[in-house]
């Protein structure tokens, strides 16, 4: 099972969530990114390809693997908010609301725009639902196409 058909169509699809930021100069050889958005410095997987991207202002598809024990829909009796924690090297964990629902996946806003993906059926939600998520490493960034 896949959570991406190729490259260039995952980017196309979800090129309107791309996640607005800065790109930090890279280190030769690495595969890692170092974005900064939403307040945050995530390190993205490089899913475009070496040298795509430029350093300075840029845009991302930011794309994470759910982890299934942290993951759920809010309670009316949670309190909904934004927010994004950095995990480690390369993941994530925080709470936001859904933009786009799929079987396998999720849209979520959480201080930046987010790709979420499953490899099991997610919890029943529709957008507009709040949500608590946590990504498993690496997260991947695709940039989106030129328009």
């Amino acid at each position: 099972m896949t959570l991406e058909s190729s490259e260039t169509e995952f980017a196309a699809t979800y090129a309107p969530y791309a996640a607005e930021g800065v790109l930090y100069p890279g280190r030769e050889g690495s595969p890692l990114l170092e974005f900064a958005a939403g307040g945050r410095v995530l390190y993205l997987f490089d899913r475009s390809g070496p040298y795509a991207a430029r350093p300075g202002p840029a845009r991302f598809i930011i794309h994470g693997l759910l982890d299934p024990d942290g993951t759920q829909l809010l309670t009316e009796h949670e309190e909904p908010a934004e927010r994004l924690d950095v995990v480690g090297v390369s993941a994530v964990a925080g709470q936001g609301v859904l933009l786009q629902v799929g079987r396998l996946n999720w849209v979520v806003r959480a201080r930046v725009p987010l790709v979420l993906g499953s490899f099991i059926p997610l919890p029943p939600a529709q957008p507009g639902d709040w949500v608590a998520f946590r990504t498993l490493p690496p997260l991947h960034g695709f940039l989106p196409p030129l328009p």
